[in-house]
């Protein structure tokens, strides 16, 4: 074997360096698991608390429950930035481990679709013509069929509708960002590229909106990709708890702003009278709490302070008169910013203000920085801004006069700036605007967040200003993109939706741990079992290669599901494949009389090739899914793939490292055991004699099942028809049969009910409504189901319990609905 020490060096890089990336998820592990410790700690002592006996029963588990809440979400908050592991905080170590699907984790999956024909509208003039509204019209009408880009369908459409007409009559030049030369010339196909490049833009600004949105809204290690050039976003929200928060939030057009401000020195006065109205609050809360406290107030009292890790530094003298203060870390006099503030801190700091009762101007309003301030030593502080209304209580201007921003270089500081142009009504205001702030800041704010507030030095004219600043190349353009996002109207609609309960999760997460243990086992006994000392060598291959399978998928982000598991059983077989391969050609050469060595080396050789053929053959379908597919089976593509590249490495070169050691040491190699040695050695069957009989049995079984498809069809799934699909647990068994009559009754249609899992859950499609995916169309089959369903639970729920997917044991566990369009769009993919 040549190259073995360059191959042995390579084995052991990549083998530390998945034990490296698979360290994370260990890690993690362990400090959520001194969080549980912490918890149980104070648990433990709000237990011993003299007042806990007085509660009732009821109260006490909701006090338990509350604390233990509390304590663990405090403990990991107050570790999040420190360093815990070779240099790495508890926030970096936490995004680094292992990233569980849906199906395993539970939470939430959305595709969202741009409307890019209200785009196209926004684009036009007030008065269009009847050819332009009924290409519009025809364009949404292909596009539930026809999976082309939009505007593509539009020009289509056109063409075919208004031929010899120009779109300069219905689409209005100047709100297009493209630069054209002659604006009076500008031929339909310049337009169309124009409206290309401003649906592009609409797609890339959307995507930066609902990352951002959903950065805010804090979920743990959420997926968002851009789908092509569909339009369409894909948003995976893994532990969400809050689901119709977060289609409220995803379906929201962005919304940009530019406001007055206040300076600090001119709002100083007010927080003096907030931190004075805290203080006493404080000395009041204290005194009641020794005098007139219910055991149940001094529990939770008590359970809170422990839990919240409330020290010494809370009795400090500055901190007890200085409330506000200490938590509001003043950045300058002459400044919008009212201070900088810890994340932590943030919500407690909003509460001051709001439970204060100061009487701030009428015009006052607050908002914080979108991100981590720059000017912290730390990126843990946001900044609080002090904004000021209209006469009309909103912005002075919204960002719909913006027609294009960019970012430049400044040739004076060498530092990047942005540039932004205003049609002329948003000229004219941005004058008059800019004029009563010389020598002020004004803040840009997107969706209630402000992104910059620049000073203002004098009156800007024409409506093209730079705004300038220590701008990072990522931050400007961040900032253009937020200020472009200002001139779109696009909204998005939820095409597709799953929503996935977590005892759904923890049942999948159970289930495949199994399934894949007692495979990989039974894998490793058989291959042992068959080959003796060989088949030890294959077992040590096979661990290597769930070892680096599993680092890759870490170190690459990929996630893994409830199909990357059955991937990944499968990948286990066809690495086994490999070696039988390896192994009985190894066999033959050593009944031809060769040596040990030799036999090896030849079985080796002769066997790359069968290998190689069928690992390709394999590794093309795998990525053929993964361009393709979507969601779980793009999860199952991708561990086949990397399972393929794995197995191939581990199976040749792990094994044949192993036997050069063994035969270098002079130990024996055995490639079978006494009850094996003549396995299928005998076979006497004319298989080639009998190919007519095979022909022929081979050729009904086709007719039959090309008789069977073409007559009795597919049962498509939901994914494929469009429609609602739910997985309901009860508490009782229940058969199919029953539970489908039950939903025929209330629904006038027969639902599709399969066993899922256990006798007590089962999993229900329907297609009522199925064209129709508004919410509230949702709620009046959530509540269908439960009229028809509810009797069939031994202990009945309300309406509430049933269908609150994330929070209950039984009722609806999961949910899953998909767009007839984006139905029609898989179906085209599968083919």
């Amino acid at each position: 074997m040549q190259s073995k020490g360059a191959i042995r060096f390579v084995a052991i890089l990549i083998s530390l360096a998945c034990l490296f990336q698979l360290s994370f998820t260990l890690v993690t592990a362990l400090q959520e698991k001194k969080a549980d410790k912490y918890a149980e700690s104070v648990v433990t002592s709000v237990q011993q608390d003299p007042s806990y006996s007085a509660v009732s029963e009821l109260d006490k588990a909701f006090y338990l429950d509350s604390v233990r809440n509390a304590a663990d979400n405090y403990f990991l908050d107050s570790i999040s930035t420190e360093k815990v592991y070779f240099g790495y905080t508890y926030k970096s170590v936490k995004e680094k481990e292992i990233n569980l699907g849906l199906d395993l984790k539970g939470g939430m999956n959305v595709t969202l679709q741009l409307d890019l024909a209200q785009l196209i509208r926004s684009c036009a003039r007030e008065k269009t013509t009847d050819q332009f509204n009924s290409a519009l019209a025809l364009a949404s009408e292909r596009a539930e069929t026809d999976h082309t880009d939009f505007i593509t369908l539009f020009a289509q459409a056109w063409d075919e509708i208004a031929p010899d007409q120009r779109l300069s009559f219905d689409i209005d030049l100047e709100k297009l960002s493209g630069d054209i030369q002659n604006k009076s010339r500008a031929t339909n196909e310049v337009i169309i590229s124009l409206l290309q490049q401003e649906a592009e833009s609409a797609i890339s600004n959307s995507f930066s909106v609902v990352e951002r949105r959903i950065n805010q809204f804090g979920v743990a290690q959420p997926n968002i990709q851009k789908i092509g050039n569909t339009g369409r976003i894909l948003v995976e929200l893994p532990g969400v708890k809050e689901p119709e928060r977060v289609r409220k939030l995803l379906q929201g057009t962005a919304s940009l702003e530019f406001w007055h401000t206040y300076t600090y020195n001119e709002i100083l006065p007010y927080l003096q009278e907030v931190n004075d109205a805290e203080r006493l609050r404080i000395a009041s809360s204290e005194a009641q709490a020794d005098s007139v406290q219910t055991p149940q107030d001094s529990l939770a009292v008590d359970s809170l302070a422990v839990a919240l890790g409330q020290t010494d530094a809370t009795s400090d003298v500055y901190a007890q008169t200085n409330p506000l203060f200490t938590k509001l870390q003043q950045l300058g006099s002459n400044t919008a910013c009212l201070g900088l503030v810890h994340y932590r801190d943030t919500a407690e700091v909003g509460r001051m203000i709001r439970e204060s009762r100061v009487n701030f101007p009428s015009d006052f309003v607050l908002a914080w920085s979108f991100k981590p301030s720059s000017y912290a030593s730390e990126p843990v502080y946001f900044e609080l801004v002090a904004l000021k209304s209209t006469a009309n209580k909103g912005a002075v201007l919204d960002g719909g006069v913006i027609t294009s921003a960019r970012v430049n270089y400044n040739q004076m500081s060498g530092g990047a700036e942005v540039s932004m142009t205003m049609n002329s009504t948003g000229a004219a205001r941005w004058e008059v605007v800019t004029e009563q702030s010389i020598g002020r800041q004004i803040a840009i704010v997107m969706d209630g967040s402000v992104y910059s507030y620049p000073n203002i030095e004098n009156k800007i004219a024409a409506g093209s200003s730079q705004i300038t600043g220590n701008f990072t190349q990522e931050e400007a353009d961040d900032l253009a993109t937020v200020l472009k996002s200002g001139k779109l109207n696009t909204p998005a609609r939820i095409v597709q939706e799953q929503v996935v309960g977590p005892s759904l999760g923890s049942a999948s997460i159970h289930s495949g741990l199994v399934s894949f243990i007692i495979a990989f086992c039974l894998v490793l006994l058989y291959i042992l079992f068959f080959y003796r000392k060989a088949g030890l060598a294959a077992d040590i291959a096979l661990l290597c290669n769930v070892l680096f399978l599993l680092g890759t998928l870490v170190s690459f982000g990929a996630v893994l599901t409830l199909p990357g598991i059955a991937g990944l059983v499968l990948t286990m077989g066809m690495a086994v494949d490999a070696n039988v391969i390896i192994y009985e050609r190894v066999k033959e050469e050593l009944r031809a009389g060769k040596s040990l060595r030799l036999a090896i080396s030849d079985g080796y050789r002769n066997s790359y090739s069968a290998i190689i053929d069928g690992q390709v053959t394999t590794l093309l379908t795998g990525i053929i899914l993964y361009v393709f597919g979507s969601g779980s089976v793009k999860g199952f593509a991708a561990v086949l793939v990397i399972g393929i590249i794995t197995s191939v490495f581990t199976s040749i070169f792990i094994t044949r490292l192993l036997f050069e050691r063994w035969l270098k040491k002079g130990k024996d190699i055995s490639f079978d055991s006494p009850s094996t040695r003549e396995f299928l050695q005998h076979t006497k069957v004319d298989f080639i004699g009998k190919r007519k009989i095979s022909y022929l049995a081979s050729g009904i079984v086709c007719l039959i099942c090309l008789v069977s498809c073409f007559t009795k069809g597919f049962t498509m799934g939901v994914d494929f028809t469009g429609g609602r699909t739910y997985v309901v647990r009860f508490d009782a068994p229940v058969t199919p049969e029953d539970v489908r009559a039950a939903t025929l009754d209330e629904f006038n249609e027969a639902a599709e009910v399969k066993q899922f899992g256990g006798a007590s859950q089962m999993r229900i499609t329907t297609k009522y409504k199925v064209d129709n995916l508004s919410q509230e169309t949702d709620q009046e089959i959530e509540s269908m189901l439960y009229n028809a369903l509810n009797g069939f639970f031994a202990s009945p729920l309300t309406l509430e319990q049933f269908t609150s997917t994330l929070d209950n044991p039984n009722g609806i566990i999961s949910s899953d609905r998909v767009d007839a369009s984006i139905a029609s769009e898989m179906k085209s993919q599968a083919v």
